[in-house]
């Protein structure tokens, strides 16, 4: 008996070569649909499903090969002898390969036009459920999703006549990943449409987008995967221009910057090291950003990594030539700017769409044993309930460093301080056990320039002692959350230095 391979494609990349491959083995064919007659057309000798089910495609395709001789074929153990008994009563015969690939489900939810109808459609149902029978089976089955698999199939068949258990089963593997993450895009999508926040499973799936050559530190493994609804304004799907693979750190700072470069309007720099922002300047140019953001922690920002959104210009390019900094991230830059940094072998030049607004997914956090989920902070100056309980209101002046501030201590680990003065952060002390300590290091790193800056908290006052370091170091305006049930002992220091307090109604916490 003549092996027998099912074939149904939605990509047709290489299938006519692939199917030449096995009639060449002497493999008889069935197929479906589309594919039945691409086959056709091309001159191969091919079976019509219906030829072997003796039923029609029914209802536009939706009913063709959800059959017994269809799923008996796919499922019988030829080792079992009361299952092939019945396949021969049955008049079933075994299927020894199958090459599916599915509707095309997520590029269909990815069109800005696509309806509900659309997308239900375009749902797999005799697709998926050929594969997992196959794959269940592939001791006996070679089953195929992938066309970047076709040459491994049809190089075992010519060197062995046959598959090995094997590649089998590494394709069985490969098959159920696949059905999983096509079942994920579909279920978030539905979850989504129904508006349900907390499903009773939470399942997600994310492609390989490269292996990293380690993570955090030399003797952890690290893999990079991005989400498969694609998105220009994500580090996951940027433009490498130059440099070297990015690196697990590399990745995380990058993210980073560029959460903290989109708060700004206006020409702004961002220079992040260790995943907290170092310096941040805006201006007029980008190059006057730059300016500030190099001033702001001249020492720190080497090695570092900059986001700008702007287009890199020669002259900004140049002043960046300065320096050892590991990435560049930019919505562009000019012919001349290229040729300025790579001239560096080793520096990353990045482009992503700073114009689109991102759509955050949730945030996720894996624990021992579980996982949060949280949706990302996204809220902005403009969301705060502002309110000002001090004596003194602002003046223009520190209004434009209290917002400056207050864009930035959000991106900084908590316990956070920022100082902001002349468009650029002058101080940041991050990740602290205490509110205090975290003020002292941005004052410290600020020196004299802290006289007349703005202070920003990413949470409020649990005392007044930020208040008296402030002002012992000449700040003059604070931004905070405000909420603490000893706020009045913080507006009573405040008012003592005549230091204007602004509370935002918003606690930045990041941890």
């Amino acid at each position: 008996m003549k092996k027998r391979a099912l074939v149904s494609v939605s990509d047709k990349n290489g299938i006519i070569e692939f199917v030449t491959g096995l009639i060449g083995q002497g493999f008889e064919v069935i197929s479906t649909g589309g594919t039945h007659k691409l086959l056709q057309d091309a001159g191969l000798d091919v079976i019509g499903i219906s030829d072997v089910t003796k039923f029609p495609e029914i209802m536009d395709g939706r009913v063709k090969t959800l059959h017994p001789s269809i799923h008996g074929g796919l499922l019988g153990v030829r080792s079992n002898e009361e299952h092939m008994r019945q396949m021969n009563e049955l008049g079933i015969q075994p299927i020894d390969l199958v090459c599916v690939n599915l509707y095309p489900f997520k590029e269909t939810i990815m069109k800005s036009d696509v309806t509900f109808e659309d997308a239900i459609e375009n749902i797999d149902i005799g697709g998926p459920t050929m594969l997992r029978s196959a794959a269940k089976n592939h001791e006996f089955v070679s089953v195929v999703v992938d066309p970047a698999d076709y040459e491994v199939i049809l190089n075992e068949l010519n060197e062995n006549g046959g598959v090995s258990l094997e590649t089998n089963r590494r394709l069985a593997a490969k098959v159920f990943r696949h059905t999983a993450a096509y079942d994920s895009l579909i279920s978030n999508y539905l979850t989504e449409q129904v508006g349900e926040e907390n499903p009773e499973s939470y399942t997600v799936t994310y492609e390989l987008k490269q292996s990293l050559r380690y993570g955090e530190n030399p003797h952890q493994k690290a893999t990079f995967y991005r989400a498969p609804m694609p998105t220009t304004s994500s580090i996951a799907y940027a433009n490498q221009l130059h440099g070297k693979e990015l690196s697990y750190n590399n990745i995380n700072d990058a993210n980073e910057a560029l959460n903290i470069v989109r708060e700004f309007e206006g020409p702004a720099v961002v220079a992040v090291k260790h995943m907290n922002p170092c310096g941040v300047g805006e201006g007029t140019t980008i190059e006057e950003a730059y300016d500030r953001a190099y001033a702001a922690d001249p020492v720190s920002i080497f090695g570092g990594i900059l986001a700008v959104n702007r287009e890199v210009d020669e002259a900004t390019a140049r002043k960046m030539h300065e320096l050892f900094l590991e990435i560049i991230i930019a919505p562009s830059f000019s012919k001349e700017a290229l040729e300025v940094l790579t001239s560096k072998k080793n520096l990353r030049l990045l482009t992503i769409d700073l114009d689109t607004t991102p759509k955050f997914a949730s945030k996720l956090t894996t624990v021992h044993g579980g996982l949060l989920r949280q949706d990302m902070d996204t809220l902005g100056f403009e969301d705060a309930t502002i309110t000002i309980p001090t004596k003194r209101q602002p003046t223009e002046e520190e209004w434009e460093n209290l917002k400056l501030g207050w864009k930035v201590v959000k991106h900084v680990k908590s316990n956070a301080i920022v100082l902001a003065k002349d468009h650029m952060t002058i101080g940041v002390g991050a990740g602290q056990m205490n509110r205090v300590g975290a003020a002292k290091i941005a004052i410290e790193q600020a020196g004299e320039k802290s006289k007349g800056s703005a202070l920003a908290s990413d949470a409020f006052f649990p005392m007044d002692d930020t208040v008296e370091a402030a002002a012992k170091a000449g700040i003059t305006a604070i931004i905070q959350p405000g909420g603490s049930v000893r706020d009045e002992d913080s507006i009573k220091k405040a008012d003592e230095y005549g230091i204007t307090m602004v509370f935002t109604g918003i606690r930045h916490f990041k941890h």
